[in-house]
């Protein structure tokens, strides 16, 4: 599974940057991308997300 971010939910507040372990999360335009490579599917992001914006597939 992977990480994956509802860009119209998206508030940019970068929450999962900040607490994503494998860096996998970097904002682009304002909105969070996932590089589903680098994701270890911890799940940390999709509880941190305050927009729940985020969840896995």
């Amino acid at each position: 599974m992977v990480a994956v971010v509802n860009a119209d939910s998206c508030t940019g507040c970068e929450t999962c940057v900040d607490v994503c372990p494998s860096e996998a999360i970097s904002m682009k335009d304002g909105i969070a991308f996932v590089e589903a490579d680098m994701c270890v599917d911890c799940e940390a992001c999709v509880d941190e997300c305050p927009a729940e914006a985020i969840h896995m597939e």
